[in-house]
């Protein structure tokens, strides 16, 4: 499995995320569209548009919004409040608004952090039709008693959801669907972070040769897997193994939620390879809060997808804050995240079910050149008892991956051993049972 240091991979990552940084992004709109065409750079993602008002499952695809400038300017002339400085100023959907109003008339559209008075916070109101500024609480605390002009030059009307879709052609026909949200504007971890990485995810299994097909969607939160599932609802039986990524470039420990399972191959692919990452981690049993995994693991759906961040959504201070920016994420971050990714994929691919040909006591290894202890050694390498177990658990029940479970050695390790009794034509392959 090919690692890759934090110079070749977490800076060229946090290099994308910084060029995707101004863009304002919502649920739908023309930063969604800016951004996939960022994307078209690097992979190529194919962008599909979704009309306003088509039905997918129990929800419809809203209307799209766009905004293109927003302020508060006191009676003076000077702007309080400007889009033009962060585009967190605006709650996302807000409807056009252009009024004078008094302080106490504009207070209840005023969104502030008290408890991090220096950091603007992330509102969204998409399915409920109102207005609204975040400012920092210092800026709150400074508002005179004054008339101001308010300002959202904003259009809400018939359009489009967008979302892009990227299929790497693979062995076989069956899928690994790897997912990550595009909604939020400047934020991020949450998710530049996992939009980025995917893409250079993306581009690296492109360059290889894949036992499996993959399908990389990047839509919005919610209704954006909503919509990619509606669509594509009669061909998810190719889709064998998930992943959702994102919130994965903060400092915190590598973080997995199984899927709704509990037991699928992708929760003890992630398992395995985060037990060898080098780092402390945390597994997460399945719980239907939480991002677009909620989705792929409805009832009627219940796709075998797993997801995979460092500090869960909401359990860090700088979650949906401007404090959520460039600096908080870490390129050494983004890299390890990265191989992790990687790694959960190339166990997916190397994994394989084998029957041993000789199941009737242990074959002779060292006349095959398959054997190195010697009984001057007091210990068995790794190399020996990784085909060792191989051998005593290759019975046409056991998986690669269910053996290296058991065995507590890493995966790559009983891949070897196994590639080397195959070569040996001491192991013959069967079909995984799902």
């Amino acid at each position: 499995m090919h690692h890759y240091p934090e110079s070749q991979i977490g800076n060229a990552i946090h290099k994308l995320m910084a060029q995707m940084f101004p863009i304002c992004r919502s649920i739908t709109g023309n930063g969604v569209r800016e951004t996939l065409s960022i994307l078209q750079d690097i992979i190529p993602l194919t962008v599909h548009e979704v009309k306003s008002g088509t039905p997918v499952f129990d929800w419809h695809v809203p209307k799209e919004w766009n905004v293109s400038e927003a302020y508060i300017k006191d009676s003076l002339g000077k702007r309080i409040v400007d889009f033009k400085n962060n585009n967190l100023h605006v709650v996302s959907y807000s409807l056009p608004v252009n009024k004078q109003m008094a302080l106490e008339q504009l207070k209840p559209y005023l969104h502030t952090l008290p408890e991090h008075p220096e950091w603007i916070p992330y509102r969204a109101s998409y399915y409920k039709e109102t207005w609204g500024f975040c400012l920092t609480h210092q800026q709150y605390e400074q508002l005179e008693d004054d008339t101001y002009e308010v300002v959202i030059d904003a259009k809400l009307e018939d359009g489009s959801l967008s979302y892009g879709e990227l299929f790497i052609p693979g062995k076989s026909s069956e899928e690994i669907l790897i997912y990550t949200h595009i909604c939020h504007p400047s934020l991020c971890n949450d998710n530049l972070s996992g939009i980025a990485l995917n893409t250079y995810l993306a581009r690296q299994l492109m360059q290889q040769k894949n036992r499996y097909s993959y399908r990389f969607v990047f839509a919005p939160a919610t209704i954006g897997s909503i919509t990619w599932l509606s669509q594509n609802r009669a061909h998810l039986d190719r889709i064998k193994h998930g992943l959702v990524i994102t919130l994965v470039g903060d400092k915190g420990m590598m973080t997995y939620k199984k899927s709704r399972s509990n037991h699928s191959i992708i929760d003890q692919a992630a398992v395995q390879a985060l037990q060898h990452c080098g780092q402390s981690f945390e597994v997460l049993d399945f719980s239907p809060y939480g991002y677009d995994e909620r989705q792929f693991c409805s009832p009627g759906i219940n796709l075998p997808m797993g997801r995979l961040t460092r500090t869960p959504n909401a359990c860090y201070d700088e979650y949906h804050s401007s404090a959520d920016n460039l600096d908080f994420v870490k390129a050494a971050s983004l890299s390890h995240s990265f191989n992790v990714s990687l790694d959960i994929l190339n166990i997916l691919e190397g994994n394989a079910v084998y029957i041993n040909k000789q199941p009737c006591c242990e074959p002779q290894l060292g006349r095959r050149g398959l054997y190195e202890k010697t009984s001057a050694q007091r210990n068995i390498n790794n190399r020996d008892l990784a085909m060792l177990w191989v051998l005593n658990l290759c019975d046409g029940e056991h998986s690669l991956l269910d053996i290296a479970e058991r065995s507590g050695l890493d995966f790559a390790s009983i891949r070897a051993a196994a590639s080397d009794l195959l070569d040996a034509d001491i192991l013959e392959e069967t079909e995984i049972q799902e």
